[in-house]
């Protein structure tokens, strides 16, 4: 993307970001690649997407990549997160950004469109605590044509393998510090960065003051957010891919 009139560059914000998430998360790519596969397997090569909790678009930028003539509505509460979107995306009448509050139940009124193909999310819903996560659940049926999909990876922690957590994380928090000798940023790092920027600065420190420094909430394990979604009025729901540390969890409408 061309860069704007006050020479921010976004597609250098927007692969920040990505680095930044992938030191937290190595197996990014793969995930994204099992997600998109799945969207085309269920719904086709050019799905109306709801990029749920979307962030910078980073799946939104996979997604039109690989599927050209896919459109999205992207949906987030960050300012930061929402502008560095706007601005790599500009000009692209595929995607469309909307401001709104999941945990707000009348976000959905604020969509360009009543009815969706897929809804997409990733590393995000672990924001809302379980009650929360649960009345969203129930209100994305709604917003899917009937065979629609819906996706979440996130971690999702399964309470029965202490042990086994353990050992996962200490060995995934080792790998980090390596790889953070090379100069990648961590989500501090990223943020202070960003607060530096005279384009964004201003809706970081609006950010914090909305969120705070991190997420405040729960990471229930696959089987109840699969649970969970069947409760909610989808037919089907399990895992479609998992890393020892993270899941894509499919439900189907």
């Amino acid at each position: 993307m061309a860069e704007t009139v006050a020479g921010t560059d976004w597609t250098a914000w927007q692969e920040s970001w990505d680095r930044q998430q992938e030191w937290y998360l190595p197996d990014r790519e793969e995930r994204f690649g099992v997600m998109l596969d799945m969207v085309e397997a269920l719904v086709g090569p050019e799905p109306r997407v709801l990029d749920l909790a979307c962030g910078t678009g980073s799946i939104t930028d996979r997604l039109l990549k690989r599927f050209p003539e896919a459109t999205s509505t992207g949906v987030d509460l960050d300012p930061a997160l929402l502008t560095i979107a706007g601005g790599y995306f500009a000009g692209d009448e595929r995607v469309t950004f909307v401001t709104a509050d999941l945990s707000d139940p009348g976000w959905v009124d604020r969509l360009p469109h009543r009815r969706y193909d897929a809804v997409l999310t990733a590393t995000a819903l672990h924001w809302l605590h379980r009650e929360p996560l649960a009345a969203l659940y129930g209100q994305l049926g709604g917003l899917l044509k009937e065979g629609g999909v819906f996706m979440n990876a996130d971690r999702m922690i399964d309470e029965e393998t202490p042990r086994i957590n353990a050992a996962e994380s200490a060995h995934r928090h080792a790998a980090m510090e390596r790889a953070k000798s090379s100069g990648v940023p961590d989500w501090a790092a990223w943020w202070a960065l960003a607060a530096k920027d005279p384009v964004l600065a201003a809706p970081t420190a609006e950010r914090f003051r909305i969120y705070g420094e991190h997420a405040d909430g729960d990471q229930p394990s696959a089987a109840w957010h699969a649970r969970t979604l069947r409760s909610a009025g989808f037919g089907e729901a399990r895992p479609v891919w998992a890393s020892p540390s993270d899941t894509l969890l499919l439900a189907l409408k």
